[in-house]
């Protein structure tokens, strides 16, 4: 088998499952993690996972030589002993930093671009306290110019690459699965009446939307509660909004997988009320999206983004429009109300995911991705068809 490296300068926030998931459902190439630094958050297997910043005074320091330069030499001697097909970076702003070292190495570069790193206009991202984030438009052109592959999570951010001129020849949509074993309905799973949002308490999540809407599916039914899972910098206006409205609702902040897990099994209905922020930043396409269909779960969404992708408007949920809080509830309260609706939406949003997003069967399709790169290497010719891409139509 071969050997890839998974780039995240950032190893690994709690809210980046889908890499971790990912990279460890692969069967024919064996992931290796790189980063600057290790974060609180989920845990890469040891033996597989470097990071340059590993050591109180002299990790620091050689971590900002390294985003200064694009040079480690702990990065270049241990990749040259790994010997990897390619590097594949998550998020747009990682795939930037990771342009040097790829063609230092003369490795292919694959970049999975997830959401804002695609849509957010380049005055915010040039503002940005972020170096990644500036360094991802400054390097935007050579880093079109030596991708070896450009994955998008959803058709919705495959357009937004198109757009920035990204060439369509090597840009792919190839969706972030779910292990749909894990995330499956729970054995006589009690419904009590909640409506459960998850997710950072950030503009796009469109939190105030739900919180408006809320006021309304309580006064039509007063039995119904909101229970909001997440933390971010705008939890704390949403919780004097929610206590303006008179709402019956519990800000739980972050919960464990396990926790979240336990939450979509008794919930009622689960709702994402999504926008694009002021920014331009949009969803990609939510993986949180896919946990609740996969177990079952009742999903009101908004035409935002990718969200359409995952939730079939009619069959498998309702899809409502952005920020349209009378809309919004007017969906909540036909799904709490109507059992045989909740039904029906269960029973065909499992079968839609199992087929559709299911990482094992994507990874064979990741793999195949990955299989067409390394056998062309770094070269600049590329195929008019990749395996294993959607088809955009």
């Amino acid at each position: 088998m071969q050997n890839v490296v998974i780039y995240q300068e950032d190893l690994l926030a709690y809210s980046e499952t889908f890499i971790l998931n990912q990279a460890e459902s692969l069967r024919q190439f064996v992931p290796h993690y790189v980063g600057t630094r290790r974060v609180r958050g989920l845990q890469t297997p040891p033996e597989r996972t470097v990071v340059i910043n590993d050591r109180p005074v002299t990790g620091r320091l050689l971590e900002l030589a390294y985003k200064a330069t694009g040079y480690s030499l702990r990065l270049d001697r241990h990749l040259r002993g790994l010997r990897p097909a390619l590097i594949h970076a998550h998020f747009g702003s990682n795939g930037a930093m990771a342009l040097p070292l790829a063609r230092r190495l003369g490795l292919p570069l694959v970049v999975t671009f997830h959401g804002a790193d695609a849509t957010t206009r380049d005055e915010h991202l040039l503002a940005s306290r972020s170096l990644r984030d500036r360094r991802l438009v400054t390097r935007r052109p050579q880093l079109i110019a030596s991708g070896a592959l450009f994955i998008a999570v959803s058709e919705h951010i495959r357009r937004e690459l198109l757009r920035r001129g990204f060439p369509a020849q090597r840009v792919v949509t190839h969706y972030n699965g779910i292990d749909t074993r894990l995330f499956s309905p729970a054995p006589a799973a009690r419904r009590d009446g909640e409506v459960l949002f998850v997710g950072r308490h950030v503009e796009k999540k469109g939190g105030e939307y739900l919180l408006r809407a809320m006021r309304e599916v309580q006064l039509a039914l007063p039995g119904a509660r909101l229970v909001l899972i997440g933390e971010g910098p705008r939890q704390g206006e949403l919780e004097a909004l929610a206590g303006a409205l008179g709402l019956n609702c519990r800000f739980l902040g972050r919960q464990t997988p396990e926790q979240v897990r336990a939450w979509m099994a008794r919930s009622s209905v689960f709702c994402l009320p999504s926008v694009t922020a002021g920014s331009g930043d949009t969803e990609g396409l939510p993986t949180v999206l896919l946990e609740a269909l996969a177990m079952g779960l009742p999903t009101v969404t908004t035409a935002s983004a990718g969200n359409p992708e995952a939730v079939r408007h009619g069959q498998t949920g309702l899809v409502v429009p952005e920020r349209d809080a009378g809309a919004l509830a007017q969906a909540l309260i036909r799904l709490l109300r109507e059992g045989a609706l909740q039904r029906a939406f269960s029973a065909a949003a499992l079968e839609d995911v199992r087929a559709r997003f299911d990482a094992a069967r994507l990874s064979r399709g990741l793999e195949a991705l990955y299989a067409d790169v390394a056998a062309r290497g770094p070269a600049t010719r590329h195929p008019a068809r990749l395996p294993g891409a959607l088809d955009p139509t």
